[in-house]
């Protein structure tokens, strides 16, 4: 049986020309970037001209790129590393449907004295710019919010928030893993003062991020070593992983985000002829490869059980938290009910998908459904 990838915003398959890219760098070309013979400085190079790939995307300066293991710890180095070098300002502004690990980062800085506020989103996802303007104040060190959500594919208007946070003097730290070659990003154009960037999201490795960190900017070390990074981020640069993230940035083309967004459409359309389906999330200004949508009182988790038996993978949202029979805290800041939470699933695509396996999905789910719906011990 083939099995149909839709679960691209928890993880993309590497590109064979990116795992290609990276080969050498393993049994070749396998210097440490700090050593000063030959086989140093060729990763070093190689390093370089990496950075150079990724602060071009973004229109960044070169040493404002710090690399990273993962989104996950450029949103701590943001987050934690801003309050550690200014420790005098104690307000973090969010908002209630950020990715686990900003939560999870602004909920440790509560215990070491720093007030977070915490946005509510409207029903489709957006947050207000006039609430986030009234919640900023002279305390206030941050505003960190989400760019392409990686529940509900909410595209939030960063122009807008940058030029708010600009004004009034504060910095603006945006998660953009999932966003990322998907729509523009321009740290000048849109006032970005720090940006979080992974590979595994757009056919790069695991285990490899980014943080944009705007000239200028004072960020005090999570990890402290031998000074790699700027002495940002001490340890041994993984020049494979970077090297691939690099790649996979270059093979990121505007055709591809035409393309998933076609077949986005389509899926959407198709399963929205379901009865009694709805979609979650915005129809406008939603990210490429994003559905999400819930069918009342049928349990998401037994549809993408009965989804993965026909080799289709799917999620009911953050693969993160999967772990947990807890309601999506985004879902809930929608304002759905836990019932209505756990009756979602959602689907991602990738340049990868085809038409094919979104004829298949439109084919096997409404069956699903209809089969759930009859063994449900809830009413419709």
């Amino acid at each position: 049986m083939k099995t149909i990838y839709l679960d691209n915003a928890a993880t993309t398959r590497v590109d064979e020309r990116v795992l290609k890219e990276m080969e050498p760098y393993f049994i070749e070309k396998y210097g440490n970037a700090s050593s000063q013979h030959l086989k140093g400085q060729e990763a070093k190079r190689a390093l370089d001209e990496a950075r150079h790939v990724i602060a071009k995307a973004i229109n960044a300066k070169d040493d404002e790129i710090i690399f990273t293991s993962s989104g996950t710890e450029s949103n701590n180095l943001a987050l934690k590393g801003l309050f550690f070098a200014n420790p005098n300002k104690k307000h973090i502004i969010t908002t209630k449907i950020e990715h686990d690990c900003v939560l999870n980062a602004c909920k440790w800085l509560e215990t070491q004295g720093v007030k977070v506020t915490y946005l509510d989103a409207d029903k489709e996802g957006f947050v207000n710019s006039d609430k986030l303007k009234k919640a900023i104040t002279p305390e206030t060190l941050v505003v960190s919010i989400i760019h392409g959500n990686n529940e509900i594919g909410t595209i939030q208007d960063i122009k807008e928030i940058g030029k708010i946070c600009r004004e009034k003097g504060v910095y603006f730290h945006t998660d953009a893993c999932q966003s990322f070659t998907k729509t523009e990003i321009n740290v000048k154009k849109q006032n970005l003062d720090l940006v979080t960037l992974n590979a595994h999201k757009i056919h790069g490795p695991k285990g490899v991020g980014a943080l944009y960190i705007r000239n200028g900017i004072k960020i005090t070390p999570l990890l402290h070593g031998g000074g790699h990074e700027k002495g940002l981020r001490s340890s041994t640069e993984n020049i494979p992983g970077i090297i691939g993230f690099a790649k996979a940035v270059k093979l990121a083309e505007e055709k591809h985000i035409k393309q998933m967004a076609r077949l986005r459409d389509e899926l959407i359309n198709g399963i929205l002829q379901i009865p009694n389906s709805n979609l979650n999330g915005p129809k406008e200004n939603r990210l490429c490869n994003n559905i999400n949508v819930r069918f009342n009182n049928v349990e998401g988790e037994a549809i993408g059980g009965y989804l993965d038996a026909y080799g289709i993978c799917s999620s009911t949202g953050s693969a993160c938290s999967s772990h947990t029979l807890e309601p999506s805290h985004v879902l809930l800041a929608l304002g759905l009910t836990p019932l209505e939470a756990n009756s979602s699933l959602r689907l991602s695509l990738s340049r990868g998908n085809t038409e094919e396996e979104i004829n298949k999905v439109l084919e096997v789910l409404p069956k699903i459904i209809e089969k759930l719906r009859k063994i449900s011990p809830f009413k419709i």
